[in-house]
């Protein structure tokens, strides 16, 4: 099962460690381990308060993991996700007001940052879980709409090598996106998408500069252990 410890490197408190859950809804592969830059994202923003209280989300999109948390800092769930296509990390201009279809292959990017999202209306999806609406980056359970692109079997497969199919929205399993995330977003919350290949000073500055600082003091980082 999943358990995740804070870091404790100078951010995040004993008490907010000790306060994780031992397990949550881990629909991870059994073999498959959070990284250390999840981990000590999720202690730092619990202990700066950076989601001021609101449920959030980490996402990882070179392993395609969502972990989900609870407004107050409780790991509520964590599992693969499908991400864009293409890599990279920024939107490209213009790419929100285009159908699908005509969305270049380069330009099907996950963006990564920081962002306040929640459910909203779409002109064609009903209410969805918004990411950035600027963007049109969304959060759906995935279908099967289009067989050949086996998104079912993509998220079901062990390896993350798979898992880039969007259009750059997020997909997730129809029983993780009921049971975790509408529950978690339904008055909205705060969302992180880790880079694919720009610094995480540029997406993250703050927390990067607080891992910086840590570092160079020697700080030691706690982490539980994945059985």
């Amino acid at each position: 099962m999943l358990a995740l410890a804070f870091a404790s490197f100078g951010v995040a408190s004993t008490e907010a460690a000790a306060a994780q859950p031992v397990a949550a809804d881990d629909q991870l592969p059994p073999d498959q381990e959070v990284s250390d830059t999840v981990i000590e994202l999720a202690g730092w923003v619990v202990a700066t308060r950076d989601s001021q209280g609101y449920p959030f989300a980490i996402m990882d999109k070179a392993a395609a993991q969502i972990l989900v948390f609870g407004g107050d800092g409780r790991l509520r769930g964590a599992a693969p996700g499908l991400f864009g296509s293409a890599i990279g990390d920024h939107t490209a201009p213009g790419v929100a007001g285009l159908a699908l279809r005509e969305i270049p292959g380069r330009d099907r990017t996950t963006p990564a940052g920081r962002f306040v999202g929640g459910f909203g209306p779409s002109i064609d999806a009903g209410r969805v879980l918004w990411v950035d609406y600027d963007s049109a980056v969304s959060i759906h359970p995935a279908t099967t709409g289009v067989p050949a692109e086996r998104r079912a079997e993509r998220l079901a497969s062990p390896s993350p090598d798979d898992n880039r199919i969007t259009h750059g929205c997020i997909n997730v399993s129809p029983g993780f996106y009921e049971l975790i995330l509408r529950p978690a977003f339904e008055r909205g919350g705060v969302f992180y998408i880790l880079p694919d290949a720009a610094p995480l000073a540029e997406i993250f500055p703050e927390f990067a500069q607080s891992r910086a600082n840590a570092k160079s003091k020697g700080g030691k980082r706690a982490r539980s252990a994945r059985r």
